[in-house]
């Protein structure tokens, strides 16, 4: 009897910590931070809502209970993208 090859994970995209400094995300074989100077839609909000990302199409990431949408170029360097929103 052989086993058959397993598949691709169905977990691409994770919130691998979450700290008083911000969060972790992690991708593929990246991971990055997110600090909530930088991202301040993550600082009051709920856990649930932090943990429940989706990655759409690869290296863009959707929180839909938060309406925020972010991708890798972003995480990565945030001083190109100085406009922030307004946190509820």
């Amino acid at each position: 009897m052989t086993s058959k090859a397993r598949g691709k994970s169905i977990y691409s995209v994770e919130i691998t910590n979450i700290s008083g400094n911000g969060i972790w995300l992690l991708a593929g074989d990246k991971e990055l931070f997110m600090s909530y100077e930088d991202f301040p839609w993550f600082k009051n909000a709920p856990v649930g809502k932090i943990l429940k990302v989706e990655e759409p199409h690869e290296g863009h990431f959707y929180w839909p209970d938060l309406d925020v949408d972010l991708t890798i170029e972003i995480i990565e360097h945030p001083e190109r993208f100085p406009l922030k929103g307004k946190t509820k």
